[in-house]
């Protein structure tokens, strides 16, 4: 058997189950292995004693010959935007340190009720607003490709232990890319589902209408397995939709009209937006793309061209819509009941300047001066409404796209991860989020699946977009291009 980090979720499931391993011992190997590798930066909370403690009770069930489901016993970890019962939860700010939240996100609790042992909390953007994971408060996180540059953000940490082998797989959040952009830069399968799909209760808020829970792991068949337990609804959860929840995992495999074993996609057709392929897109980036798109299309898929006019407009939209809503979440981060609270001032108004002042960051700073002038009277129609009415244009793009085509394909991100410290200004950060924005003001399902290495043996993703809670069909087009592909078993050879 390979080493117990080199195996996949699915094969560390099948281990356990085989009786090739333990959980207990199955969880010490990822936990030395975490503490083998701190100089990524990829945890902020390592919870060893709970963590052996839970595989224990997994191998006891296990013994005792209780019928167990596929995550029972296999260790994962938690970005560390959704609150832990047991663990401290920081949004990676200094405005959350030490902060013990008394209940469980739904989805840490549902993960939990399917037996996963939880090892830690992860590093990521403070609270999530980022897309290089250089925001968070506890320092940076290091792409195991090369360590000298991003993994992307802002579920940056979720991505590097997913790469760098620490863990199996992680959860991440996405709001305007956050699974996906990460996932791409390290090499590694991550899936944002629709909108409503993933519970947000318990998951620390940067733009409610955006965020949106995802699993990270090496491959589809991963990301279905763990998707599959994350999802449904909780009427904790207002936006939580009522949408019967398929089995990710069948689908897979599931066979197409007319495919073969050599053409299981025969019958999909698979749009290309003419504006995800030109100018600003690195040469390294477009040829693994156009290369991915040509294996699909060998794989039986229909490739067809589309367009998505409104692609370069998701920017200043985005940029309107998600700091007015983060001005609006972190107002309560005032320094009265929970949180970090200025030593020394005068009046109340004094602390609430002194706690903020000292509290956040200077991105999430900024956002929240963004937001709040979006939001000032005489400023709210010319800004605010105005980038509602173009998000709902964006939506529609897509419907007319989806006229023609299942799925769409493209790049996630325009270039290859860059050097730490490399960019200055927040305006060219957010432009790299181009091409992962447009689904995420549409509600829609994305994932990004690796698909070759770029320059300086960088990898590269290549995004998928589907329908609404046609997360079925990503996967399922994912898995068969990593069937006939070996990009998702490519790792840092310094980590080997």
């Amino acid at each position: 058997m390979s080493a117990l980090h080199d195996l996949t979720l699915a094969q560390q499931s099948q281990a356990l189950a085989s009786g090739q391993t333990t959980s207990v011992a199955l969880t010490q190997h990822v936990l030395d292995r975490i503490a083998a590798h701190t100089e990524l930066g990829a945890f902020l909370h390592v919870d060893a004693e709970g963590a052996l403690a839970v595989a224990a009770a997994s191998d006891a069930r296990r013994a005792a010959g209780q019928s167990l489901g596929a995550l029972d016993g296999v260790p994962i970890a938690h970005k560390d935007i959704f609150v832990t019962q047991g663990q401290p939860t920081t949004a990676a700010s200094k405005m959350l340190r030490g902060y013990q939240s008394p209940f469980d996100a739904t989805v840490v609790a549902k993960l939990k009720a399917a037996g996963v042992v939880s090892v830690g909390k992860l590093n990521c953007d403070e609270f999530a607003m980022g897309g290089a994971n250089e925001n968070s408060a506890y320092g940076v996180a290091r792409n195991p490709w090369d360590t000298t540059r991003i993994p992307g953000g802002s579920s940056g940490a979720s991505a590097v232990a997913v790469a760098a082998r620490l863990v199996a797989a992680t959860t991440g959040t996405d709001t305007g890319g956050s699974i996906r952009q990460p996932a791409a830069l390290t090499g590694i399968t991550g899936i944002k589902p629709t909108y409503g799909r993933c519970s947000r209760f318990g998951m620390i808020a940067f733009a409610s209408s955006l965020d949106q829970a995802g699993p990270m792991a090496r491959t589809a068949e991963d990301c279905a397995l763990l998707l599959q337990a994350m999802s449904g609804f909780d009427e904790r959860d207002a936006t939580s939709a009522q949408q019967p929840v398929p089995d990710f995992v069948a689908a897979l495999t599931a066979p197409r009209a007319g495919a073969t074993a050599d053409q299981p996609l025969t019958g999909l057709r698979v749009g290309v937006p003419k504006e995800f392929f030109g100018e600003g897109v690195s040469a390294d980036v477009l040829a693994a793309n156009r290369a991915a798109l040509a294996q699909l299309e060998s794989l039986g898929a229909t490739l067809v061209d589309i367009s998505l006019p409104r692609t370069e407009l998701s920017i200043p939209v985005y940029y309107i819509i998600a700091p007015a809503e983060a001005s609006s979440n972190l107002s309560r981060y005032d320094g009265v009941k929970f949180g970090h609270r200025a030593a020394k001032y005068g009046d109340l108004n004094d602390m609430y300047r002194k706690t903020r002042a000292e509290g956040f960051g200077a991105e999430v700073k900024r956002r929240i001066m963004i937001g709040t002038y979006v939001l000032s009277h005489g400023y709210y129609d010319a800004y605010y409404l105005q980038a509602q009415k173009l998000r709902r244009m964006i939506a529609d793009d897509f419907q007319a796209a989806f006229r023609v085509c299942d799925v769409i394909a493209g790049p996630v991100s325009p270039t290859v991860a860059r050097p730490i410290g490399s960019s200055t200004d927040p305006v060219q950060e957010y432009l790299a989020d181009i091409f992962t924005l447009p689904a995420s003001l549409a509600g829609l399902p994305g994932m990004s699946a690796p698909c070759g290495l770029g320059e300086h043996g960088l990898p590269v993703g290549l995004q998928l977009i589907g329908n609404y809670w046609q997360e079925a069909q990503l996967l399922h087009t994912a898995h068969a291009f990593q069937q006939a592909t070996d990009w998702h078993q490519r790792a840092p050879a310094a980590l080997a």
